[in-house]
């Protein structure tokens, strides 16, 4: 051979999409799925194959699985002795197949995941329903090919005289396809085959009537019965498996949950490891204890409740977080005619009806044939002990067996077929008993001949003793349903309830930004004296408040926090709280500026927000909630240097007043104001002039009564009645609320709502605090800048005013 014989000069990517191809052929055909007339992928077929032509059949002893494992890997299947030996497992497991095709004595794994003991320790033989997938299979049923060496041969197909793909299922990952078949009862099963051959365009809700669904060997519960038809009419569906359980009362009141069935596929052990995460974990409260108390009876997980705790509510959470619960994909690809095809329930049972049609054919045609060779043989010796003196005269004249054969035929015209069963005749079998046996056996063959051409000249026939061989394997192997079926998919709705302790605590957060969460004992024994605080900080929030609510924490930067109570730290009254850098990262320079507690974001309130630019911008308290809340969310598109300066709940129907330094006040309703989605940058709720900012916005709700105090940089105070600030259209200049002097003139430090019985205090630089009596205060006009309450040059410059809340004496 030449060099250049040798080498073919071809691209790179010809030769691998060649290759590939041809090894994506072989996993799709011969390895990963399995065949729709008998449901068994290669290595199956030929592991069942190996034990029945060895004897290792379920009527004699058990045999070592490595004697088998090494006859099928030695004659069919040339691969490594632990795929072939885990799928010789698999076949034996109750718990992965509904009617095991292998038993096996030993150690075959568990449903924990265990693995099996190895092959040199344990036993194995074809299990009784192995039979009926081989039954016939030496009368020339199905085809045979050359094995890999060609020393022997297996078969393409076993002749599988129960639907095998159906009551077994099947699961498997090829190169682009894959295919998940879940298995069904047989009597169902072998009901719906029976049912497609008497009316062969029987509809899926006519077959529905018999085969209702996936039966699981692990039981449990199927919900969908629309997942199921969609999965039967095109061969994709979903639907879902959960476990089955039962609540118990036990001793002091307590609940537990017991489950007794897992959905199919699902590994114990790590379910059981699952659900106690969520104990350890701290995320379910409610769980005192999860044991695994499964025995040799069967499977049975105990997950004990804390007192008082409904486990109701805990199920429906771990059905959701927990594989107690699982979706289900049917997939169902099996190799029809050579190539994957995705199967519906009619084509499944269509395929292996025209298997048995073709077994129950090509077993007949042998049978018509070894019993025309017997007729005739039968015939020839009835004839041959007629003229029995002749025959014995004309053997025993010849020379030898051939000679005796040769003479035969041609004295007496025997076959040569006739001749040979004449010249092997034993003695005994000339006795004048051997007629009558001869006559009652021709008119048997007879019979049975007639019978059998019967069968291969009308198909009604031959449907006929398909159908007999079907019932007499459901009424031989027929089981009771493992799984329940239950026509919708239950809505899980867990409540907050579940995994949050509805427990009633004080929340505080300071300006500085520190938090806490204090139990009412911690605070009932402080009798709320004592608050740990730094000494130029101060309260911006506190308020009793239960585990299940929220927080939302608004910061001068135009973004918010979103807090779940309960997920605060738990610290003493006394104790100084955690700094809120600590639970999600702040900027330099960014202040929490409000704190809203909320319930229940179903409410109908929107959040109100405006800046120190003037924008402003409603949005509904339902887009305030978020799943990931580990970094600030933007509440409001800020631009350049502008920094929030409200955020409040409001409802549609009330106003809003907003004032400027240098006291233009606009007053407008809400309804002006567009609700847009949380990280818009808001509309124009002011005018302003160049230098102005805007330093206060108050919320007036329908049928407030309360006062406008106005509080000037200068430390002059002026009380305001409603009516001076008509409302208007939104984005105007506003009107002045301050008379203009020529030096020194007034600017707002800030305003707020009093009624008649409030108390303002303000605070300067120098620590001096003065408190108002708001009903001192003389009411006046627009163009009056107030009385003085602090002098604001000995005592210095103001630094905070807020309303205290007065208590009302008897």
């Amino acid at each position: 051979m030449t060099q250049t014989e040798r080498y073919q000069d071809l691209p790179l990517e010809e030769v691998i999409g060649d290759r590939f191809g041809r090894y994506s052929k072989y996993i799709i055909q011969d390895r990963a799925l399995p065949d729709a007339r008998d449901g068994l992928k290669p290595v199956q077929r030929r592991i069942l194959f190996a034990m029945f032509q060895e004897g290792n059949t379920n009527d004699k002893p058990f045999r070592k699985s490595a004697k088998t494992v090494g006859n099928v890997i030695g004659n069919y299947h040339p691969h490594g002795d632990s795929s072939v030996y885990e799928a010789m497992v698999r076949m034996s497991q109750d718990w992965k197949l509904r009617h095991m095709l292998v038993e096996m004595h030993g150690n075959n794994g568990s449903v924990d995941g265990d693995p099996p003991a190895a092959m040199r320790y344990t036993e194995a033989r074809l299990s009784a329903i192995s039979h009926e997938l081989l039954r016939d299979i030496n009368k020339n049923t199905v085809d045979y090919i050359p094995n890999f060496d060609d020393s022997d041969s297996e078969p393409v197909v076993l002749p599988a005289r129960f639907p095998n793909l159906l009551v077994n299922g099947s699961t498997g990952i090829s190169a682009g396809y894959a295919t998940d078949i879940p298995p069904h009862a047989l009597h169902e099963a072998l009901d719906a085959v029976l049912m497609r051959i008497e009316n062969p365009a029987a509809t899926i809700d006519e077959l529905m009537t018999v085969i209702k669904g996936p039966d699981f060997p692990t039981g449990g519960i199927i919900q969908g019965i629309d997942g199921i038809k969609k999965a039967y009419e095109t061969g994709k569906g979903k639907i879902v498996v959960r476990s089955k359980t039962e609540i118990e009362t036990i001793k002091g009141g307590k609940e537990q949950i017991v489950i007794t069935e897992i959905p199919f596929e699902v590994n114990k052990a790590n379910l059981v490891k699952k659900i106690d995460e969520q104990r350890h974990d701290k995320r379910l409260e409610g769980i005192a204890d999860v044991r695994d108390e499964s025995d040799r009876t069967g499977l049975r997980i105990v997950i004990e409740m804390k007192k008082e705790i409904d486990a109701h509510g805990i199920l429906q959470f771990l059905f959701k977080n927990t594989d107690l619960q699982v979706t289900y994909n049917f997939n169902m690809i099996a190799i029809h005619n050579r190539r994957p095809t995705m199967m519906t329930l009619p084509l499944l049972l269509d395929s292996y009806i025209d298997h048995q049609k073709e077994v129950v054919t090509r077993r007949t045609v042998f049978d018509l044939k070894k019993a025309r060779e017997r007729l005739h043989i039968v015939s020839g010796l009835m004839k041959a002990l007629s003229i029995l003196d002749d025959v014995i005269r004309t053997i025993r004249a010849s020379k030898d067996k051939k000679d005796a054969k040769n003479n035969l035929i041609s004295s007496y015209d025997f076959s040569e077929p006739q001749a040979e069963a004449i010249v092997s005749l034993q003695l005994y079998r000339l006795t004048n008993t051997d007629i009558t046996d001869l006559q009652k056996e021709e008119q048997t063959l007879n019979a049975l001949v007639k019978e059998l051409e019967n069968i291969l000249a009308k198909e009604s026939v031959l449907m006929k003793v398909i159908k007999k061989e079907l019932l007499e394997i459901r009424k031989q192997f027929a089981e009771p349903r493992k799984s329940i079926i239950e026509d919708e998919i239950e809505e899980i709705k867990v409540t907050l309830d579940v995994l949050i302790p509805s427990e009633e605590v004080i929340v505080t957060v300071t300006k500085d930004g520190y938090i806490k969460r204090t139990s009412m004992r911690s605070f009932n024994a402080s009798n709320g004296q004592d608050f740990a605080i730094k000494e130029s900080d101060y309260l911006l929030y506190q308020e009793p408040i239960n585990t299940q609510h929220h927080l939302l924490l608004f910061t001068s930067k135009g973004n918010y926090i979103y807090q779940p109570v309960h997920e605060l730290p738990d610290i003493r009254w006394k104790d100084l709280g955690q700094h809120i850098s600590s639970i999600v990262p702040l900027e330099a320079n960014e202040t929490i500026i409000n704190v809203i507690g909320i319930e229940s974001f179903d409410l109908d309130l929107c959040v109100l927000t405006a800046t120190k630019d003037g924008q402003i911008k409603r949005s509904l308290l339902s887009d305030y909630v978020v799943q990931r809340y580990a970094r600030p969310i933007k509440t409001m598109n800020l631009k350049n240097e502008d920094e929030l300066v409200l955020a409040q709940l409001v409802a549609p129907s009330d106003d809003v007043l907003i004032t400027t330094y240098y006291s233009y006040s606009v007053r407008f309703s809400l309804d002006e104001v567009p609700i847009t989605g949380v990280k818009t940058g808001g509309v124009k709720g002011i005018n302003l002039k160049d230098d102005d900012f805007v330093v206060s916005v108050n919320v007036i709700s329908q049928n407030s009564t309360e006062d406008i105090t106005l509080i000037t940089h200068r430390g002059a105070a002026k009380k305001m009645s409603q009516k001076e600030i008509e409302a208007g259209a939104r984005a105007k200049r506003g009107i002045v609320t301050l008379r203009e002097l020529k030096t020194n003139a007034h600017r707002v430090y800030t305003v707020i709502l009093t009624d008649k019985d409030d108390e303002l205090v303000v605070e300067t630089d120098k620590g001096v605090q003065e408190i108002i009596q708001t009903n001192t205060l003389r009411p006046t006009d627009r163009y009056s800048n107030g009385s003085f309450i602090v002098d604001t040059d000995k005592d210095g410059q103001l630094v905070r005013v807020w309303k205290q809340i007065v208590e009302q004496k008897d």
